[in-house]
């Protein structure tokens, strides 16, 4: 009897150590390289959640392939509201650094992205809480990149960069610039 309370004793002080282990490493995955976020909301449909409020997608958001604010025109971003920093809201990247954007309802019809941020938009233009409403948002707010749906199944896929034409920025300062650094 005393031999398999001693082997309880062991199962259950592996399973402690192991836990020590593995909530760190999981903690530190999460925050370094990838977590799974719900999408609601009608604001990036038909991209995101083209069914409405039937159903909601779940994504990938990559946080390993922002760390470097390395964005590009078309990448689907989660970023911190500017308006509320308790919330993370999710957007398409439509202007970066020195792109002139012609804007949808902002308080000046055309903008220069200043250096450090970006310009972003729900796909669902009316029903999207963005850049329209609060201006650029600076580059450290991002919080990860959507690259893949994961949920639901028939939806599964991999989510391509793309600008609708109409919202493609009129000009950017930055390109073909012969400054070397």
């Amino acid at each position: 009897m005393a031999q398999r309370a001693g082997l309880g004793h062991r199962y259950i002080r592996a399973f402690i150590s192991g836990f020590f282990v593995a909530v760190p490493v999981t903690v530190t995955a999460l925050d370094r390289l990838a977590y799974v976020a719900r999408v609601e909301g009608a604001s990036m449909q038909p991209s995101l959640n083209p069914q409405g409020q039937s159903s909601s997608d779940v994504v990938l958001l990559n946080r390993w392939s922002v760390r470097n604010y390395q964005v590009q025109r078309g990448d689907i971003v989660s970023v911190l509201s500017p308006k509320n920093p308790q919330q993370k809201i999710i957007k398409r990247v439509i202007g970066l650094e020195g792109d002139v954007i012609k804007t949808r309802g902002y308080k000046n019809r055309y903008v220069k992205v200043p250096d450090g941020h970006f310009w972003i938009e729900g796909d669902h233009h009316g029903h999207s809480m963005d850049s329209n409403t609060f201006g650029p948002v600076s580059l450290g707010l991002i919080h990860g990149r959507a690259s893949h749906i994961i949920w639901p199944p028939s939806r599964w896929q991999r989510i391509e960069p793309s600008v609708p034409a109409e919202r493609m920025p009129l000009l950017n300062v930055n390109e073909g610039s012969d400054d070397q650094d």
